[in-house]
């Protein structure tokens, strides 16, 4: 399986800060981006366009033998015509993995031979279809289900007795695997049985083992009361810790930060109260945990110190976990690589947004898979005819609407736009957008969608 982004879409933005010496036509061309920071607090990016992939920051280009130009992002050439599915780092590398299985890395560290440029890791005929970075080691997951390691071993990462592995992958002696996760210096991988294992450092516990003793192979980790009714749905790692996230929305951690009850770090894998979880995320060089829960609510939490922070709900409804990054670090992160959506704004002068997802005053809520989009049945009718239809007949005392026809994101948007004006478009949500502009006969949105088309700052 291909690694689930921890965001579809985000606001790109959010990211104005960091972009903003880039000639700004180039903005709207980005699809997808991924952010680096590294140790000396040096800021990178990747940026997919349709046709090409780009490099942007000191760093970064540094590590290409590329000359950085604070306005114009440089393309990488070894990428060209390559579609990239993912994107891992830590500190000092940077690796990529393309849709047809090819993993590239880069990076300043001379142990990992790259020669200023990105190195191809090379094993024959293996492709891949999952990556993981920990802070000086690489995971690979193969198309078969087996996981393989790379770089450094001191804390016993990649398996095995030797000190470290910069040359040729080491086979973990796991098969049968889905999913695979890196922290700091510890590694996690999840097999088509329901299965987790866990090896490499262990200081905190991180491991779910009950103990805090490193180990060299991987091992099993039990949950409580030896079994869990639910499968398991994503696994993730920070710093010193690791985070299991059930299908039934149920979240455990363990390792730093990961106990809600006492002031220990949780050596075995430990409930943290949050319910009907949707999505979690962290990162391997970071304590702090983010989970987003099926009401489109985030929530934070993590151990400053020696003081345990119990999971806190976010104000002010981000719409991602690169928005929730921006509250906690005041700059925004990505987990992994993120598609972008380019604001098209239509300069309404009068918003009504807090009458949208309000929990405090609604009155009909929109249920689109698992997600829920709360409104005002009153304003609606005003802001549209087709609501005016809707909620005047046979709808006029239901309070909630099933919507099978259309994704949460560009339903979602369209609701933004009856209340602030404002639409987000791109090529990825145009279609959806125009047959529901047709279908619910919304003559501004398909002038919009037409603007959208012809331009030339789109194309």
């Amino acid at each position: 399986m291909k690694k689930i982004p921890t965001d579809t879409l985000v606001d790109i933005e959010i990211f104005q800060n960091d972009l903003k010496d880039i000639d700004q036509e180039f903005i709207p061309s980005i699809i997808s981006i991924f952010k680096m920071t590294n140790t000396n607090k040096e800021i990178s990016f990747l940026f997919m366009t349709d046709d090409a992939t780009y490099a942007y920051g000191k760093e970064i280009c540094k590590w290409l033998s590329l000359k950085h130009d604070p306005k114009r992002p440089q393309q990488i050439n070894i990428l060209n015509g390559k579609k990239i599915i993912q994107i891992d780092s830590c500190y000092r590398f940077v690796v990529v993995l393309t849709d047809d299985g090819l993993v590239y890395l880069a990076s300043c560290d001379s142990r990992w031979k790259t020669n200023n440029t990105f190195r191809l890791i090379s094993t024959g005929d293996d492709r891949f279809q999952m990556i993981a970075c920990g802070e000086n080691h690489l995971l690979l997951l193969r198309q078969d289900g087996t996981v393989f390691a790379l770089g450094n071993n001191c804390f016993c990462q990649l398996t095995g007795n030797s000190s470290s592995s910069y040359d040729t992958v080491v086979n973990t002696g796991l098969n049968n695997v889905k999913m695979i996760a890196c922290g700091a210096g510890h590694s996690l991988a999840l097999t088509n049985t329901n299965q987790i294992y866990s090896w490499g450092w262990n200081d905190y516990g991180q491991l779910g083992l009950g103990d805090r003793n490193n180990r060299r192979t991987p091992s099993l980790i039990s949950f409580p009361d030896g079994s869990i009714d639910s499968p398991i749905k994503d696994i993730v790692a920070g710093y010193g810790h690791s985070l299991f996230l059930l299908e039934d929305g149920q979240i455990f951690g363990c390792g730093y930060g990961q106990n809600p009850i006492n002031e220990e770090d949780a050596n075995v894998p430990t409930k943290i109260p949050v319910e009907n979880v949707q999505s979690v995320a962290c990162m391997n060089n970071c304590a702090i945990s983010l989970a987003l829960d099926q009401t489109s609510h985030y929530y934070v939490w993590c151990r400053v110190k020696k003081k345990f922070l119990p999971p806190i709900k976010l104000d002010n409804r981000p719409r991602s976990f690169a928005a929730a990054s921006v509250i906690l670090y005041k700059s925004p992160f990505t987990y992994g690589l993120t598609s972008t959506i380019y604001v098209f704004d239509l300069y309404d002068p009068i918003s009504f947004i807090q009458l949208l997802d309000n929990p405090n005053n609604y009155d009909v809520e929109f249920v689109i898979g698992n997600k829920r989009i709360l409104a005002s049945k009153c304003y609606l009718k005003m802001a549209s005819k087709y609501y005016k239809r809707m909620f005047s007949g046979d709808w006029k005392e239901n309070k909630q609407v099933t919507i099978k026809d259309y994704g949460y994101d560009v339903y979602y948007s369209y609701l933004v736009m009856l209340h602030n004006g404002r639409i987000r478009i791109n090529k990825d949500n145009i279609a959806e957008l125009i047959d529901l502009a047709k279908c619910y006969g919304d003559e501004r949105l398909i002038k919009h969608c037409q603007t959208f088309h012809t331009n030339k700052q789109f194309q």
